[in-house]
Protein backbone atom coordinates (compact mmCIF):
# COMPACT_ATOMS: atom_id res chain seq x y z
CA UNK A 1 0.00 0.00 0.00
CA UNK A 2 1.69 3.25 -1.15
CA UNK A 3 -0.96 5.33 0.47
CA UNK A 4 -0.38 6.77 4.14
CA UNK A 5 -3.53 5.78 6.14
CA UNK A 6 -3.93 9.36 8.05
CA UNK A 7 -4.47 10.64 4.35
CA UNK A 8 -7.57 8.19 4.26
CA UNK A 9 -11.13 9.83 4.74
CA UNK A 10 -12.10 7.47 7.79
CA UNK A 11 -15.87 7.00 8.72
CA UNK A 12 -17.42 5.86 12.06
CA UNK A 13 -19.32 2.71 11.82
CA UNK A 14 -23.05 3.24 11.60
CA UNK A 15 -24.06 1.43 14.74
CA UNK A 16 -21.14 3.86 16.80
CA UNK A 17 -22.98 6.97 18.50
CA UNK A 18 -21.34 10.22 19.60
CA UNK A 19 -21.22 9.83 22.64
CA UNK A 20 -19.34 6.10 22.71
CA UNK A 21 -15.56 6.23 23.50
CA UNK A 22 -15.05 2.78 21.38
CA UNK A 23 -15.70 3.03 17.73
CA UNK A 24 -14.57 1.31 14.64
CA UNK A 25 -13.56 3.39 11.56
CA UNK A 26 -13.36 2.22 7.95
CA UNK A 27 -12.42 3.74 4.61
CA UNK A 28 -13.11 3.36 1.11
CA UNK A 29 -10.51 5.07 -0.32
CA UNK A 30 -8.47 2.00 -1.19
CA UNK A 31 -10.24 -0.24 -4.33
CA UNK A 32 -8.96 -3.36 -3.33
CA UNK A 33 -8.60 -2.65 0.57
CA UNK A 34 -10.96 -1.77 3.62
CA UNK A 35 -8.63 0.03 6.34
CA UNK A 36 -9.89 -0.69 9.72
CA UNK A 37 -8.72 1.15 12.79
CA UNK A 38 -10.05 2.04 16.46
CA UNK A 39 -11.25 5.59 16.62
CA UNK A 40 -9.90 6.68 20.00
CA UNK A 41 -6.69 5.67 18.49
CA UNK A 42 -6.68 7.52 15.47
CA UNK A 43 -3.19 8.39 13.73
CA UNK A 44 -1.43 6.46 16.53
CA UNK A 45 -2.86 3.20 16.85
CA UNK A 46 -2.60 0.06 13.99
CA UNK A 47 -4.50 -0.08 10.97
CA UNK A 48 -5.57 -3.27 10.17
CA UNK A 49 -6.10 -4.12 6.40
CA UNK A 50 -8.73 -6.75 4.81
CA UNK A 51 -9.39 -7.57 1.29
CA UNK A 52 -12.56 -6.05 -0.22
CA UNK A 53 -13.29 -9.62 -1.29
CA UNK A 54 -13.52 -10.62 2.44
CA UNK A 55 -14.94 -7.30 3.37
CA UNK A 56 -18.95 -8.03 2.59
CA UNK A 57 -19.01 -11.38 3.61
CA UNK A 58 -17.98 -10.41 7.32
CA UNK A 59 -20.19 -7.55 7.47
CA UNK A 60 -22.90 -9.75 6.12
CA UNK A 61 -22.03 -12.58 9.02
CA UNK A 62 -21.74 -9.58 11.88
CA UNK A 63 -25.33 -8.31 11.33
CA UNK A 64 -26.28 -12.05 10.86
CA UNK A 65 -27.28 -12.04 6.93
CA UNK A 66 -24.68 -14.73 6.63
Amino acid sequence: MCKDVNSLSWRKSSYSNSESASCVEVSDDLPDLVPVRDSKLAGAGPVLLFPAAAWAPFIRAVKGRA
